[in-house]
């Protein structure tokens, strides 16, 4: 026997002719407390097979969320079934609190949409890349305009803060870069050796490690390199300053970010860069002097005599001419990047990768698109 105090529904006979409304009598606490007896005994109710349902809530003391939940799923199933369940004598308070029940019930949501086709997808990844594209146009031509007013105010330049991050990007990568390019010499000139040796022609070893590392390996691998190292860094620090609002912080006082935080670094790397692809010209060369001499038997005078009918001032300037391009998509690629934090450490890392995975990308095809325009030109 369930005690008159307790939560309960009582179920009354159908009126009138057979299909006639049933009614039903909610009485008592429909509260938390009796939350688990209610359940069950909502679960032994016999509703009657067919015909309208009447739930007369005149008798309900309380009503808390749960039980306001178990009112709504009796609703529902009833509904469910074909039936029509009418409310009666409900309090306002407790007719709201159904109603806010069965705004956020999941079950009475639309439901999911199946995932959209592959040509979907796609329009919408385009759709996506276009506005990525628009945007990172939008924050060069911002960036050029803060250039510009630099120019014209040469005060406006942060010296102090452009040879910092002239350290930490030239001059603290001087040990990887030396040493990857020395690595790439010797190996060009390891693999052009077996080739070399079969018609003779032992000495053109020289122009193959010049041409190569002067004209395209040089500027490319220290670009990658840097975008790596500085331009990840460029990323991790700018997003760090949103997420900690800083940069909110800057505009608040009138300082512009892009002429704080992008101009001093895109000045820095476009000065390094260049130096950085002299430096490792230098040594990518040593390094196939190095091989030449121990795999082929020139010696270092002889590679170097060679070294001057090799190579033309064109094409040591070739090289030497995309570094500041290079540089000022890795520069800029980082800071956007970093600008679009949205506020969290996940997202520090995810804006850091695809910043590195993008500078990389622009820079190759960048290359290449300076492949064809010296091809056209003649150089």
């Amino acid at each position: 026997m369930i005690p008159a105090t307790a939560a309960q529904l009582i179920l009354g006979e159908a009126s009138g002719e057979s299909g006639g409304p049933c009614t039903a009598r909610c009485s008592g606490a429909w509260t938390v407390r009796g939350i688990a007896d209610l359940d069950r005994h909502l679960a032994t109710l016999a509703w009657p097979p067919q015909g309208d349902v009447v739930i007369d809530g005149a008798a309900l003391s309380a009503l808390d969320t749960s039980g306001a939940w178990l009112l709504h799923r009796v609703v529902r199933d009833l509904q469910h079934d074909g039936r029509a369940v009418r409310l009666t004598h409900l309090r306002p308070e407790f007719e709201s609190l159904l109603q806010l029940i069965a705004s956020r019930d999941i079950a009475e949501q639309e439901p999911v949409a199946s995932p959209p086709g592959w040509l979907a997808r796609l329009g919408r990844r385009a759709w996506m890349l276009g506005l990525g594209t628009l945007g990172y146009l939008a924050f060069v031509g911002e960036a050029a305009i803060v250039l510009l007013r630099s120019l014209r105010q040469p005060r406006r330049l942060r010296w102090r803060v452009i040879l910092h991050n002239m350290q930490s990007a030239g001059i603290d990568a001087l040990p990887i870069t030396g040493f990857l390019s020395f690595l790439m010499g010797i190996v060009i000139a390891y693999q052009g050796a077996d080739q070399l040796q079969r018609f003779g022609a032992n000495i053109f070893v020289v122009d193959l490690v010049a041409l190569a590392m002067l004209r395209e390996l040089s500027p490319l691998l220290t670009a990658i390199i840097v975008a790596g190292r500085s331009g990840s860094a460029y990323t991790a620090q700018i997003g760090t300053m949103k997420v900690t609002e800083e940069i909110d912080a800057l505009r608040t006082i009138g300082v512009t970010p892009q002429e704080q935080l992008v101009l001093p670094k895109m000045v820095a790397l476009v000065i390094v860069l260049p130096l950085l692809t002299v430096y490792t010209d230098i040594t990518g060369v040593l390094g196939g002097m190095v091989m030449a001499r121990a795999k082929l038997d020139i010696s270092f005078d002889v590679f170097r005599d060679r070294l001057g009918e090799a190579i033309s001032l064109s094409s040591y300037w070739t090289g030497i001419s995309k570094a500041p391009v290079f540089a000022m998509i890795v520069a800029l690629v980082g800071c956007y990047r970093g600008f679009h934090v949205t506020g969290s450490a996940e997202s520090v890392g995810e804006q850091t990768t695809m910043s590195v995975v993008q500078s990389i990308f622009l820079v190759i095809a960048t290359d290449a698109i300076f492949s064809i325009v010296f091809l056209w030109l003649d150089l």
